[in-house]
């Protein structure tokens, strides 16, 4: 009797058992405080791109009222800042610079990344050292120098006098990432892959180059970006009616008069094409700025 009693004792449902979740905790204090100073931190580096876009669209009789958003929006202002295509000719003439510049970067920082990376040369020390005070010279203070330089060669107002000095003092940069991150790529990989019958130059373009990507695209971002927006040599060289986007906007301030409008639109179409860039390649950019942290 009793061990029927037993073995009729009713348990939990197994629909009960199945449905039982732990309950939810509520998220630490620590981690809402860190949530809303990301949030407050992101509001504030938004604030100057919203002001733009809100100058931009100001009328201007309502230039200096002081409140935030304007009564209506002046869309025109956009259409009247491409009217000559002056804006579209210093878009067109600033990609070409940031784009021929990464260029001529990539194609000489890499095999000198590669080489200083793989072969321990007598000076190889040196040699990056020298790479490195180069970084240390800033055009603003070679400014006259590269002038002369360039009017004795007659390439004053040229696309290429901007991009060869661009490129220049972008080398030292984009070297020293490359050659952090051909460093922590290892040796053996190539030697496998030479021992499989491939030769030097196909073990690094199949084997290490690949894996160098993201060093690679981080050189390339952070070089467009500083050809984008390189001032005082395009200033200083370029003096023709087509001139980069960044000289552009300094014709907007005048001697007494400022053109806020065309001044902010300009800016925020100056901000698009970097946006766009680095939404594509924001990942690989993240990989490679961690670049020979841990081999």
């Amino acid at each position: 009797m009793a061990a029927e009693t037993l073995s009729t004792r009713p348990g939990p449902p197994s629909s009960a058992r199945g449905r039982a979740q732990p309950a939810r905790r509520p998220p630490r204090l620590k981690s809402v405080v860190i949530a809303a100073v990301a949030y407050v931190i992101a509001v504030i580096f938004l604030l100057p791109y919203l002001e733009m876009i809100i100058t931009a669209l100001r009328p201007q009789k309502e230039l200096l009222e002081r409140n935030y958003v304007p009564h209506h929006f002046a869309w025109s202002n956009f259409a009247t800042m491409w009217t000559g295509g002056q804006v579209a000719s210093s878009v067109l003439f600033s990609l070409e610079i940031a784009g021929g510049a990464t260029i001529v970067v990539l194609l000489v920082a890499t095999p000198a990344a590669y080489y200083t990376a793989r072969r321990k040369f007598r000076g190889r020390g040196a040699f990056l050292v020298m790479v490195l005070i180069t970084q240390m010279l800033q055009p603003t203070a070679l400014i006259v120098g590269i002038y002369r330089e360039f009017l004795s060669l007659h390439l004053t107002n040229t696309l290429w006098s901007l991009i060869l000095v661009d490129a220049g003092f972008n080398m030292a940069f984009a070297v020293w990432i490359l050659n952090a991150y051909f460093g922590s790529i290892p040796v053996e990989l190539e030697e496998a892959a030479m021992t499989d019958g491939s030769g030097r130059l196909g073990a690094m373009f199949r084997v290490t180059f690949p894996l160098a990507m993201p060093g690679v695209v981080t050189a390339l971002i952070f070089t467009f970006i500083a050809a984008w927006n390189e001032f005082i040599v395009a200033l200083t060289l370029i003096t023709g009616p087509t001139v980069p986007l960044t000289v552009l906007l300094f014709q907007y301030i005048g001697a007494y008069t400022v053109d806020w409008q065309h001044l902010f639109g300009a800016s925020v179409v100056a901000t698009i094409p970097v946006l766009i860039l680095f939404a594509l390649i924001e990942r690989r950019v993240v990989g490679g700025l961690t670049a020979g942290a841990v081999k």
